[in-house]
This record gives structure tokens, sequence and C-alpha cells, in this order.
């Protein structure tokens, strides 16, 4: 993917086992770790969260895949896992010390769960450097990719980083001797820093055995040498050597003992009590700037650390030897993802994405006129999102339109979406938009965003206290002759038209009467109060949603029982909330056939005789994230599908805000049927299979058969916006 963001980080919600114990990707008879130690039914949801990001590494691992791109998914295996210890280990270090109880299905106390925890992040964690230093960076010197290390520069190159250091690092270095005068600096969240040990006085008669240095955000992590003095192709340096190598000029006089890189990762889930505050966007405005210097989680140093200092960083941020991982490289391995972008070398990244362009969607199209004609239905990234674009543009444009409203949760920077809601609102259209403060880890930028709409004249609003806005909803309310008429987009995504082109997810545009008197009905929900309208067609939490689930899964069931066809199909990102697991375990035992399509957490346990023989669990990774939630029932040959904005779990339930809306047409359930469930479920290439112990198996091709990914798939059907109504392959039996 060219040009295009990584895959993002998924939503914190989502590896291993006993001893996390991690086998190759080429060992297919293995389990890539032990079994997760959840209780009796239900397995431990961070211990399956920690499952998900093994598979990711194992992309970078897979020798089909392009070099930069392997380098990508270990970047990303590792912003996962700094984002695992910020929200999920903050959060049992937190039952912990105040001695709370977990409520869980897996009946695992916080304490246990963070021995396990322990224990295969560590592995984990030793693995995506072994893969580092054994795999990708040998592969990339082979192709003329090298990240020079300080023991292997030529003498010009040792020259060119001393000339580097002086003239763009030195004066924005602050080296802090640790001495009365000068306690312990605040450390940043995940900042790159190092701890040096001393031994002299300087010129003032002071001694200190060590000090500070804090690499400065403002120079970049990855230098290129100049291709004077490089001997391959593309030659880098990292920063943290640049100033290992030249941490000397910083004590003159004093005698250099060590010098050690080590990052803290912090607690970095916000908390705001909504009924106490009058302002919450300055409410969490004040939190982002603590959250920075909030409690300590872990601690990486490098491996070449004394125990001396180590235990001296311990004792500083008040964590225990559990919480310390020496890795052999930068502490960060993140950085490294910079590669990405600073070589230009096709062969190593993914061909260029070319969305399809759907059918009647084409450049020009009036796109109020095709949704006249009927519903429309996107599937990204194979198809474009720029027709939701184009449409918020016209809706800014068009004399006609009266009103818009539109949730946000993630744009993005520079986002085309709400340069055209700010383009409406400053033509004097009624403009609302319902902004999510609490999107993690979007927060400051979603406060930029409500002050830009609100200067623009926009109204913006934050949802309702203690409920999470995260339905995907486009409400153009527009002057039609005599009458008005609605227009409407749902989604399973973001309106962020940069993960659009990495995230897999499902849109429809239409202009149904009783879809857009629900949407209406939800918008006022959101910027109002009074008591919960009655929908037509749409499933909302916390009200409908999870009630409606559990009712089509006990249809199934009844239907099993008495004899007739069931079947159950769901794709998602995570699968937790007891209840519905339960009724899927039900369903199992009466012969309800179910699939799974999970991409991260789940904590249902398949392929237990007696409780689960009838369920299968997969999880498809691939050069796009998957992303679009997909609900199939039967339902006695009606064969309702679903597309939502929600998984399974707790919180999309009962804590938030969310949408399901039906696939009404049957050429469009048709199409979310052969496009978003059937090729998942025929993948042997991306797709790895959840045993009955809590361990993956990645699913290996028999003998002489071909072939076959779901994401190649799509990209090769979609991708020249070719319609896709040949043939029926029914979801059901063998047939």
């Amino acid at each position: 993917m060219n040009g295009q963001p990584a895959n993002p980080l998924p939503d914190p919600d989502e590896p291993a086992a006993d001893d996390g114990e991690i086998v190759p990707s080429d060992a297919p008879d293995q389990k890539l770790m032990r079994s997760n130690p959840g209780f009796g039914n239900y397995f431990n949801r961070e211990l399956s969260l920690l499952q998900f990001n093994l598979r990711v590494l194992q992309l970078a691992q897979d020798l089909t895949i392009p070099l930069l791109e392997r380098l990508r998914f270990l970047a990303i295996s590792s912003t996962n896992l700094d984002e695992f210890f910020e929200i999920r280990v903050s959060g049992l270090k937190q039952h912990v010390a105040f001695d709370v109880p977990l409520s869980s299905a897996d009946r695992l106390s916080p304490r246990q769960a963070l021995t396990h925890i322990s224990d295969a992040c560590r592995n984990l964690v030793s693995e995506q450097y072994r893969v580092l230093n054994e795999e990708i960076l040998p592969a990339l010197d082979e192709e003329g990719v090298r990240v020079v290390r300080r023991t292997d520069w030529t003498p010009e190159q040792a020259r060119w980083v001393a000339d580097y250091f002086e003239e763009f690092v030195l004066p924005v270095l602050t080296p802090v001797g640790l001495d009365p005068a000068h306690p312990f600096p605040r450390i940043l969240n995940k900042s790159l820093n190092f701890i040096v040990g001393l031994k002299g006085k300087d010129a003032f008669g002071r001694s200190s055995r060590a000090a500070v240095v804090q690499a400065p955000r403002v120079v970049p992590r990855l230098i290129e040498f100049p291709k004077e003095i490089s001997e391959k192709a593309h030659e880098f340096v990292l920063l943290s050597s640049v100033i290992h190598s030249n941490v000397g000029a910083l004590f003159p006089g004093m005698k250099i003992q060590g010098c050690y890189q080590f990052r803290v990762t912090r607690d970095s889930d916000l908390w705001v009590d909504e009924e106490e505050v009058d302002d919450l966007l300055n409410a969490l405005r004040g939190e982002l700037l603590s959250r920075r210097f909030s409690g300590p989680v872990r601690l990486e140093v490098a491996n070449n650390c004394t125990v001396e200092m180590r235990d001296y960083l311990l004792q500083l941020f008040k964590l225990k030897a559990d919480d310390l991982y020496s890795v052999d490289g930068p502490v960060n391995l993140h950085r490294l993802s910079a590669l990405y972008d600073l070589v230009d070398v096709p062969k190593l990244k993914f061909p260029l994405l070319k969305s399809g362009t759907p059918t009647g969607l084409e450049a020009g199209t009036d796109i109020f006129k095709a949704m006249r004609r009927g519903p429309l239905l996107l599937h990204h990234p194979f198809q474009s999102f720029s027709p939701v674009v184009d449409l918020l543009r016209s809706a800014a444009r068009d004399p006609n339109v009266l009103a818009i409203r539109q949730t946000v949760y993630r744009t993005g920077n520079d986002s085309p979406l709400v340069a055209a809601l700010i383009e409406a609102a400053r033509a004097g259209k009624e403009v609302t938009a319902v902004v999510e403060l609490r999107a993690r880890f979007d927060e400051a930028a979603n406060i930029d965003l409500a002050t830009q709409l609100q200067e623009a004249g926009a109204k913006v609003v934050y949802g309702i206290v203690g409920y999470k806005a995260h339905s995907k909803m486009l409400l153009i309310v527009r002057r039609e002759g005599k009458r008005i008429r609605r227009y409407v987009h749902l989604g399973t995504g973001n309106y962020h038209s940069g993960t659009a082109k990495a995230y897999t997810d499902f849109g429809l545009l239409t202009c149904d009467e009783v879809i857009g008197q629900d949407v209406h009905n939800l918008f006022q929900q959101l910027t109002g109060l009074g008591k919960v309208s009655n929908l037509g067609k749409l499933l909302q939490s916390p009200f409908t949603l999870h009630s409606t689930v559990i009712d089509l899964i006990e249809a199934e069931t009844a239907a099993a029982v008495a004899g007739r066809e069931a079947r159950v199909v769901a794709k998602m990102n995570a699968l937790i909330e007891p209840q519905v697991i339960e009724a899927l375990y039900r369903a199992s035992c009466a012969g309800v056939e179910i699939d799974l399509v999970i991409r991260g957490t789940c904590c249902l346990r398949p392929g237990v005789p007696g409780l689960s023989e009838n369920i299968k669990v997969r999880s498809i990774m691939g050069r796009f994230l998957e992303h679009s939630r997909i609900f199939y029932f039967y339902a006695d040959g009606q064969e309702l599908a679903y597309a939502s904005s929600a998984d399974w779990m707790p919180r999309n339930f009962f804590r938030r805000v969310e949408t399901a809306f039906p696939i009404e047409k049957k050429k469009q359930r048709r199409r979310v049927i052969e496009e978003g469930l059937i090729p998942y479920l025929e993948d042997n290439t991306n797709a790895w299979e959840l045993q009955p112990d809590g361990s993956y198996v990645r699913v290996q091709c028999a003998d002489k058969e071909p072939r076959f990914s779901a994401q190649e798939h799509l990209l090769n059907l979609l991708g020249d916006g070719s319609p896709y109504y040949d043939q029926i392959i029914p979801l059901r039996g063998e047939d």
C-alpha cells in the first residue's frame, strides 16, 4: 500500500498462555502459544488480545509479504503492545493496588491475570526482537537497506555522525546530572531516554554517579546517511546511536561508566467524572496533559544495562522486576517503521491500492439522484470511500440542503469530511456534529476538531453522559419541491479517509424513509432529551441491539430443536459478552451450525464436546485490518443480515450508542454474504483457527489445494468496480 497508512491500532479490548511459548509461523502442526488459562467455558480477554498481537507478529515473519510491509507489521505489534500496557495492564494494576476484585467470566483474579500476562509478554517481546535481528534486518540488508550499528560505522560515517550531533542534536539536548539540586526529571510516556553512569568531578567540584539524557522529540529518530558515505543504496542511523556515541561531549571531564537506553510506559486511560464537570472538553483537555506523566506500568531497558542501573530505575518508578523488559535493540521498535516512507522501493511494498468505483457512482454522477434510485452498498477499501466524501461535499454546496448531522469518532488530520462540514456551516446550513471526545488516543484531535467546527458556526455536542457515541451515521436533510427528503449514510467504520484505505468496512447509502426517520430519532437522542423512540428498522445500543441478537440466536436454536435448518455466521473484531456467548453455546448444543470470524479477542471456547462442538472460530489477518461487523441468521430461509458499528462486547451493548442496520435488498444481502462472509470462511492463506485450549493454529493449504486469500479475492473482484451478481453462493449446508 504505497503511501497508505499502516494498519492502525485495534480497539484495546483484545496472548498467550501458561508459558507463552512461541513457535515459527512455518510450523503448522505446533501451537502458537500454550493454552489460555481462562476458567471453564471462557477465555481470558487480556490473554486473547495478546494472542491477536502474536498473529500480527507472525505476519512480520511471512515470506509471502513484501519486506517493508513485514517491518510495518512488526512495528504494529510493538505499538499494539504499548497500548495493551497503557490500558489493559494499567487497569489490572489498579484493581490489584486497591484490592478491587474483577468481575469477569473467566474468573481469573487481577493478580493471576497479571502473572500470566507477564510471562506471555516477556516471550512476545523476545520474539519481536528475534524477528527484527535475525529475519527482517538481514533481509533488508540483502535488499540494500541497512540500519548501521555503531560498531559497524566506517570512519567517514563516524565523522559524519559527530558533525550531525554537533549541529542538530547537541543544541536541543539538556543533560541532567542527578544530585540534590537536580532531581530525576519527569519522564514523558514512551519517550526515549538514557541513564548515564558517571565518575569524577565537574568544574564546581560536584560529583554524581548518574545523569539522565532525554532524546529531543524535534529530531528524527531515523536519519539517512548521505549517499557518498553509504555502502548500500539506503543506509540509516538511529538517533539513539547518534546520542550514545557522543554522550561524552555532554559531560566534559567526566568518565562515562555506561550509557543505556530506557523507556517508561504509563497508564494512559483517561477518567473524567462526566456528571461532575461543567465542560467535558476542557476537563478532558486537562486530563490529556496529565496523561503524559501518569503512573508507570512498564520499564524497558537496553539488554546491556547493568543490574545496578536497572534496579535504580525500577526503584525510582516504583515498579517490580516483573515490570522490567530488557531488549536487544531500540527500546521503541515502532520508530523503525519510518523506513517505510524513507525507502522508495516498490517491490518491498504492497502494490498501490486501486479501489474500485461502485457501479452507478462514477465521477460526475448526481449522488442524490443515484440514492433515490435505491440504496447503495459500499465495501471498503476494495471499493472507494469517495462516494461518502462526495455526498457530504455535494450537501455542503447544494442550496437545497437544509441540515447536516454527523457522528464523529475518528476523522484523521486534514479530513475532507470535516472540511465539508465547515464549508456547510459557513454557508449557513444547520450543521450538527456529535463529536466523541473520548475516542481513545484521538482525544486531542477531536478536541481540536470540535473547536474548529464551533468556530465555523456548527452546533457541536458530545453525546450522552456515560455513553460513548460510537455509531457511524450521516444525515442530510434536503428540500425537494414541496417535500423534505432525508439522505443517510450508515457504516461499520469511521469517517476517516485514511483508514478507509486500510480497514475493511461496509457502508450503506440510502434515502429509505423508515431508516431516515430512525436516524433522525437517534440524533434527537444524542443532542436532546426525551424517552427512547421506537425504531422501525435499526437496532440500537444500549436498548435493542443486545436483546435482539440474543433473540435471533435463540430463534435459530428453536429451529434446530424442531428439526429445521439453522445457521449463524458473524464477523466482528471481538466477542466477549457472556450472555451472547451462552446463547451461542445453547445454539451449538441444539445443533445450530455456527461460524465466527473474530479478528481479535474471543472469550468463547469453540469445539468443546457437549458445549460448542458446532462452533468454529477463525481470525483473518492480512494487508487490511478486518473491521466490518456482519451478523447473519438463516431465519427459516429469510436470511437476515445486519451490518453494525458494534462488536459483541459489554461496552458496545451497554455503554455505547451503537447501531446495526439491516441489509434488506436481496442483491445487496447476497453481496454482504458473498463478499463479507463466505470468502473469510474459505480463506486458507491468512486464517488462524481457534482451538479448544485457547491456542491459534494457522490454516495451511492441503496438498494440491489452490491458495485462496479473501482479501486478494475481493481486490480482484471489486478493484475495477465490476458488479458481482452473477451467482448465488448459499450460506448453509453443503449446497
